[in-house]
């Protein structure tokens, strides 16, 4: 099983519009300024680090029992 891949990276004004765009087509946004910071160094398409797994991991729980109450 591969990490989960960075889809897109901003910062100021292009964060806003990737946090837009998220939310036009549904998708939660989750704000974790620590988590933004570590992401924004990655490229596009690259794999999420192993020092960034647990993290990451308690957001996608956060998201899978989100969307198990809609």
């Amino acid at each position: 099983m591969q990490a989960p891949k960075v889809v897109a990276v901003g910062s100021g004004e292009i964060a806003r519009m990737i946090e837009k765009a998220a939310k036009e087509k549904g998708i939660p946004v989750i704000q974790n300024s620590s988590l933004a910071k570590a992401l924004v160094e990655l490229d596009v398409n690259s794999q999420i680090p192993q020092y960034l797994y647990r993290t990451v991991a308690k957001v996608l729980i956060y998201l899978y029992k989100a969307d198990k109450k809609l």
